[in-house]
């Protein structure tokens, strides 16, 4: 596997590892969507406990990643957790969606969240615990801005974005 700092041995941006489909976003784009003040509110749901939403916020950015403070909320926005900060290196984003070709299938579709409306990748993953679905807006590089996982076709865990909130 390619290092995370490493070029991209494919010559494509947008392919993380030989064998996988194409990322929605290179990592370059990434770093262009995500501004220090990118701020992303989600809902998170996951079965049989109360749903919480996670904040997170990239503080700074440069050419090799970003930190992040993030924490949960109530849905009702009281703070649950302590601020965490994080570092993420672009192309480590990146290769959070890279998913392996002979089972992800990849479809373009609109889908209206909180957030707003847009129009999205769906990656469909089928994985011997279940299916995952990852919907990536083309406007908004970064996060799936809508996952579900099911198991046995019952959903177990959800995430929603409620806000995306950039820089003027």
């Amino acid at each position: 596997a390619p290092s995370l700092h490493s070029e991209n041995v494919t010559g494509d941006p947008h392919q993380f590892r030989p064998g996988d489909r194409r990322t929605p976003f290179s990592a370059e784009e990434i770093r262009e969507g995500c501004p220090p003040g990118r701020t992303i509110r989600t809902l998170i749901v996951r079965a049989g406990e109360e749903p919480y939403v996670r904040v997170t916020r990239f503080s700074t950015g440069d050419e090799d990643g970003a930190d992040q403070d993030s924490w949960n909320e109530t849905p009702d926005g009281i703070r649950l957790t302590d601020i965490e900060t994080g570092h993420s290196v672009w192309r480590e984003l990146q290769g959070h969606a890279s998913m392996p070709a002979d089972r992800t299938n990849v479809t373009e579709e609109e889908i209206e969240i909180p957030a707003g409306r847009y129009a999205c990748l769906r990656y469909t993953r089928i994985d011997e615990d279940g299916v995952r679905d990852f919907w990536f807006a083309k406007s908004a590089p970064g996060m799936p801005l809508k996952f579900e996982q099911r198991v046995d076709g019952v959903t177990v865990f959800s995430s929603t974005t409620l806000s995306d909130e950039r820089p003027a």
